[in-house]
């Protein structure tokens, strides 16, 4: 008699291999852990963020509402929206506020594509291999060192009203003793363009450093194959450096757009000690300042601060819009 011995079970290959559930289990907890490494590098500077972005003007905000008096022995009354009404239909309050915003918009309009142009031909320029060009680089970039006080200071003696001025001098001399003596910083037609041109001479040099790092970035190869089919300079620089640096291009200006609403300190300076035209160059940053400080009005200045925050966003975000889309086409 034969015995069959039964066969040995086949494992069944619809049954889930442990490695894949392994491989998901691990998954997670890699995530949690670069999201707690990612929180901790991030720690400092998200507090600094909130301590001395966020809480004041979370403050600011509340200050607002109320009505605030530097000095004053009574205690904040509460305004309501008061003082963001005032800010647009009070004579007194709006027509400033309106004026200096529009100055604010003149000097964005004028030296956000100024100043990222000629940033964009100096670090063409310097983008070379010449004998001492990292001296040439330093000294474009030297005014950028400096602080925006003591270079108003320096304008200051540039403009000055009087025939001693560096700028007068230099005219009187060249046009033969015909120029006379003009107030580059009290006339209203020259004084904004005053505040422009030394806004930007110093601040050309940052913006310069960012395109001169992305100009590097772009492969040699691109141009060398650009030569080969006889491209011209401009059609390099049209179907290769712009090509190459438009990331950086549009970084640069979105950076200048901002910090061109923030200007304040050379107004200040200018205004105080260099007989600047404060109607015809008055920024909101300033009429903030100094309706706080002069006026001791905190609440009416936190209600500056406030809107003009809000308008800032609101154009930061239309420019990413259009920016967003422009790269898209």
């Amino acid at each position: 008699m034969t015995t069959v011995n039964p066969a040995p079970a086949t494992p069944d290959r619809r049954k889930p291999s442990p490695a894949p559930a392994a491989a998901e289990s691990v998954r997670p907890r890699r995530l949690n852990r670069d999201r707690l490494h990612g929180l901790l590098m991030s720690a400092p500077a998200l507090t600094g963020l909130i301590a001395f972005v966020g809480v004041p003007f979370g403050y600011a905000v509340v200050l607002s509402f109320y009505n605030v008096r530097l000095g004053s022995p009574l205690p904040p009354r509460f305004f309501g929206v008061e003082q963001y009404r005032r800010l647009f239909t009070d004579p007194d309050m709006a027509g400033p506020f309106l004026r200096a915003l529009l100055n604010n918009l003149t000097f964005a309009v004028v030296v956000v594509p100024l100043q990222t142009g000629l940033a964009l031909g100096l670090a063409i320029l310097l983008n070379r291999k010449l004998k001492a060009i990292g001296v040439f680089r330093s000294l474009f970039f030297l005014p950028v060192v400096f602080p925006m006080a003591l270079v108003a200071v320096i304008w200051r003696l540039i403009l000055a009203r009087s025939g001693d001025g560096l700028l007068n001098s230099a005219l009187h001399t060249v046009s033969l003793g015909n120029w006379g003596a003009f107030d580059w910083l009290g006339n209203g037609l020259t004084a904004m363009a005053s505040v422009i041109v030394l806004s930007v001479w110093q601040g050309v040099g940052f913006q310069m450093v960012i395109l001169l790092a992305g100009l590097q970035q772009i492969p040699g190869e691109l141009y060398e194959a650009a030569e080969l089919d006889r491209a011209s300079r401009r059609q390099q620089f049209r179907h290769v450096t712009l090509p190459g640096i438009r990331g950086t291009l549009v970084f640069v200006a979105m950076l200048t757009s901002v910090l061109s609403f923030r200007v304040f300190d050379q107004i200040y300076v200018l205004v105080h000690g260099g007989g600047l035209n404060e109607d015809a160059t008055r920024t909101v940053m300033y009429e903030a300042v100094t309706t706080a400080f002069d006026q001791n009005n905190i609440g009416q200045a936190s209600a500056i601060t406030v809107v003009f925050f809000l308008i800032v966003v609101a154009l930061t975000l239309i420019q990413r819009r259009v920016v967003r889309t422009g790269n898209e086409d």
